[in-house]
């Protein structure tokens, strides 16, 4: 008789990620994670109690998954070239992991994770990419809030561009989107001063 394999949580996880990245999030439940892994779906319902907290810790599994390389291609770039590496990043989820970028930036994550929605405020109100600001703020004779500002306008428009990347299936080459980015980015930080841009 066979050794029985134990169905660790890391196993759950890495099998719910690897159908929310070939079919949607639609197609993650109990019984498919369990025929993925072999088994029944007893351990799969044992280990996260319901499929409402296997999202929850499928979401915060995939956005770690997604971005895990994004530290490594930003490390070494003047803050510039790192904000900009960092949109390269991003539409490159979008057009090489569909069904995880939907999930991860598109899906209401709020709906997912359970959390509070923001004391009733808008998105648009909150300060996008703060760090890259701070970055580029201190490289850059340019006031923090004009600097945050051009930032928000750059995120806005690098994720709506990932979005229209995400349906398209290929049909524009994601280089022509990088250089979209590029393009939009070096208008608008020109527009408050900064001209330094590298590709």
């Amino acid at each position: 008789m066979g050794r029985k394999v134990r169905i660790t949580r890391e196993m759950i996880l890495q099998a719910a990620y690897e159908i929310l990245d070939e079919a949607g999030i639609g197609a993650v439940g109990i019984k498919a994670i369990a025929s993925r892994l072999g088994c029944s779906t007893q351990p799969v319902s044992w280990v996260f109690g319901s499929m409402k907290e296997l999202k929850k810790e499928l979401f915060r599994y995939a956005n770690a998954r997604a971005f895990a390389g994004l530290p490594e291609q930003m490390t070494g770039r003047n803050a510039i070239d790192a904000f900009f590496a960092s949109g390269v990043y991003y539409l490159s989820i979008a057009c090489e992991h569909p069904n995880v970028f939907r999930f991860i930036t598109v899906d209401d994550p709020m709906d997912t994770i359970g959390e509070p929605v923001r004391d009733n405020k808008s998105i648009f109100s909150f300060e996008f990419d703060a760090d890259a600001a701070n970055l580029l703020a201190g490289e850059y004779d340019v006031p923090p809030e004009t600097i945050g500002n051009t930032v928000k306008d750059i995120v806005i428009y690098t994720h709506g561009l990932a979005v229209m990347m995400m349906h398209d299936s290929y049909r524009l080459p994601k280089e022509n989107a990088f250089k979209m980015v590029y393009d939009v980015g070096e208008k608008l930080l020109h527009s408050i001063g900064i001209d330094k841009i590298s590709t």
